[in-house]
């Protein structure tokens, strides 16, 4: 069903096996995390359904050398001009807590370079049709131009997904001023100040958003038309990740989890303070680890010590990502009040395990979980956050059944996650665009 024909227009459906993409991502890399993991997984599936070209950061080649299943990669390696400048405006960051909106705004110079030789290098073979679609993935922020869009006047580009501009609710503006988040208001000053950030989302010929706020936020600003911009989550699980049966409890206390970087925005002290108000009998009957670091570890723990959690609350500290699935396989609830996230993969591997999720309605994250897999709690303030978080942990800690029936939807869910099945889709896109395009030829 991959190769048919458009019978009313003549319009040919491309065979998948005979797509030759080209696909541009800066950051890729099979050993690191967060946005370049993501782009790796997206790569790898997809390039095991079409012909992929990657053109990608030389930073990344080291671990791409370690592997012998890609196929044609194009690595740009920074000038010695960019590699001082990146080591400089990395010390600026303050260490364990970064000051995003600054750093995206002062690295914007090392990515333009990147931007510019990956057009020098391949848009002449763009523009001779040598690729059927061009596929921009990383950056996934929503503030990046691709000089590639200026070379395909007759090839389809595919934009993202793109994820990114969420504010913090108006309830935390304590969290966000720890956050640094008075830097904001750099982001909208790209749209007026970085050449071609406009036309990259005006010539798109369709654009993935991972998350209902971002795509409003776009099209919004750049007068999408409806068609235009989709929604599809950046996020994925490996198959091997998944549960084939519900979680039922293992030892004699609920295991509730945390997983994430311990900075203020995170709310791993909104779940130490909720279990704080817990009656002395619900607390006894569970324990929470903490699997992460970042700056706020030492806040965490005097506070643990100063509601006297230390029988309850443990910190696992920094793990590898492949190294998570054993503290997922062991929990019985997934409890990650992030008051402002993007994609939080976390959640989606959670319920990969079969855990149900409770967590704050803002965000990417509150978009996987529903009714039938976890709660979903509003970022009115701190004081209500906790004290709902309080009530969810002390419903799921007493209610066995309604656990294993949240269990179960949650792994089905999971199932959508699927790269490959992210990879199918993304696939069906390309040979939309392509039949589209073909379409407007004739």
């Amino acid at each position: 069903d991959l190769c048919r024909f458009c019978v009313p227009t003549g319009v040919y459906w491309m065979s998948a096996l005979n797509l030759k993409v080209l696909m541009i991502a800066e950051h890729c890399n099979p050993d690191w995390v967060s946005v370049p993991l993501v782009a790796y997984n997206f790569y790898r599936e997809i390039s095991q359904i079409v012909d992929v070209t990657l053109v990608t950061h030389g930073r990344n080649r080291e671990a791409f050398e370690k592997y012998s299943v890609h196929q044609e990669i194009t690595y740009i390696d920074e000038s010695p001009i960019a590699k001082k400048y990146h080591r400089l405006i990395s010390n600026l960051i303050e260490k364990g807590r970064a000051n995003w909106p600054l750093y995206l705004a002062l690295s914007y110079p090392i990515y333009a370079e990147f931007n510019r030789n990956a057009y020098r290098l391949f848009s002449d073979r763009v523009k001779q049709g040598e690729f059927d679609v061009v596929h921009s993935i990383t950056p996934m922020m929503p503030r990046y131009p691709v000089s590639m869009v200026r070379a395909c006047r007759k090839t389809p580009f595919l934009l993202g997904p793109v994820n990114g501009g969420v504010p913090f609710p108006k309830g935390f503006q304590e969290t966000a001023r720890k956050e640094k988040a008075y830097w904001n208001f750099l982001k909208p000053l790209g749209r007026y100040l970085v050449p071609g950030y406009i036309e990259t989302y005006k010539k798109a010929d369709r654009i993935l958003s991972g998350s209902t706020y971002t795509l409003n936020m776009v099209k919004e600003l750049f007068s999408l038309e409806d068609g235009k911009i989709d929604l599809f989550f950046e996020n994925g699980i490996s198959k091997s990740f998944i549960r084939q049966r519900p979680k039922q409890q293992l030892g004699s206390k609920v295991e509730l989890l945390f997983v994430g970087r311990l900075v203020p925005y995170k709310g791993a002290d909104l779940v130490i303070e909720a279990i704080g108000k817990l009656d002395p009998t619900i607390r006894s009957q569970l324990a929470l680890t903490i699997v992460g670091d970042g700056s706020e570890r030492g806040e965490l723990e005097n506070q643990v010590h100063a509601l006297n959690l230390k029988e309850t609350v443990k910190f696992a500290g920094w793990v590898k990502q492949k190294e998570t699935y054993e503290y997922y396989s062991k929990a019985d609830i997934f409890c990650f009040p992030s008051i402002r996230e993007f994609g939080g993969a976390v959640v989606m591997e959670a319920m990969a395990c079969g855990l149900p999720c409770i967590v704050v309605n803002n965000g990417g994250i509150a978009e996987y979980v529903n009714d039938e897999t976890g709660f979903k709690i509003e970022p009115v303030n701190r004081a209500y956050v906790v004290d709902e978080l309080a009530r969810k942990i002390e419903l799921m800690v007493t209610n066995k059944d309604l656990r294993e029936s949240m269990s179960r939807k949650a792994i089905e869910y999971a199932h959508e996650f699927e790269w490959s099945a992210k990879a199918r889709k993304i696939v069906e896109i390309y040979q939309e665009l392509i039949a589209q395009r073909q379409l407007i030829s004739y």
